[in-house]
């Protein structure tokens, strides 16, 4: 696993330079997908190709399923999860919170059923490279992180994101007004994998979303996890597309108590 986990975080590197390169270079959109807002670039699509080829080359036996409409049934039992810029968004516009996230999962692409094997985030503006092997922790730049300590709900920072679809995001708003008064404050950053990655390093004590892709979630799950952090959907099961809760594990409870009295998980 080691070999294959440096296979994973030298590709992840690799497509942050390209995705970086292009940002220089100027942004070219190149589609809408769920909805006018929910935009793709012709870097997003140059980058999945880039590390579908690496992938393929190196590991034809193994499955992939990227954001961009890479999917390829392996005979390994392993797969490639890959966003190949998350926080498109912020890509378009120059907001320096964007970047790859490639996974190395064992079992079918469904989060709520693989196990994560190996992953890495890698900050396409500020190559900030996060990583994590199942048993082997979690690192920041090659240094081991940790979640903060737990802290009561009153004084936790969370972080949440909102989905396309202008309905959507106005329901998932008055969950957060609900919560709004019971934290220190909420940020929105507009990658989950980073802030993901935020949580397992302390920047964040939380992060909840509703509507996540399995791509977005892959690697970031598990460097909270691998930095001692908790990953679950609302009510403790596990975290999919329907909802997602990081915290360290003496804040997890409280928070989706009240996440699931605010009715999160219905938006």
């Amino acid at each position: 696993m080691r070999e294959l986990h440096d296979l994973v975080v030298g590709l992840a590197v690799e497509a942050a330079d390209l995705a970086r390169t292009r940002r220089a270079e100027g942004v070219d959109v190149a589609a809408s997908k769920t909805s006018l807002v929910d935009i793709v670039t012709e870097a997003d699509r140059e980058v999945e190709r880039l590390v579908v080829d690496r992938i393929l080359a190196a590991r034809p036996d193994d499955g992939i399923l990227g954001e961009e409409g890479t999917s390829v049934a392996g005979t390994s039992g392993l797969t490639w999860v890959i966003d190949p810029i998350d926080g498109t968004v912020n890509y378009f516009y120059d907001i320096p919170a964007y970047a790859v996230s490639i996974a190395l999962v064992e079992g079918e692409p469904d989060p709520t059923t693989w196990r994560a094997l190996s992953g890495a985030v890698v900050n396409g503006a500020t190559g900030e490279r996060f990583e994590a092997l199942r048993g082997g922790g979690a690192r920041l730049d090659g240094r081991p992180i940790r979640v903060a300590e737990a802290v009561a709900p009153e004084v936790a920072l969370v972080g949440t994101g909102f989905g396309y679809d202008a309905e959507r995001r106005m329901r998932q708003g008055a969950v957060l007004a609900g919560l709004l008064g019971e934290v220190r404050d909420v940020r929105r950053g507009g990658s989950a994998a980073l802030d993901l990655c935020w949580v397992a390093t302390g920047r964040l004590n939380a992060y909840y979303e509703r509507g996540l892709n399995p791509w977005d979630m892959a690697a970031g799950a598990l460097v909270v996890q691998e930095a001692g952090g908790v990953v679950q959907g609302l009510g403790g099961g596990p975290a999919s597309s329907g909802f997602l809760l990081a915290a360290a594990p003496g804040l997890v409870d409280e928070l989706d108590a009240r996440l699931g009295a605010l009715g999160a998980d219905r938006v």
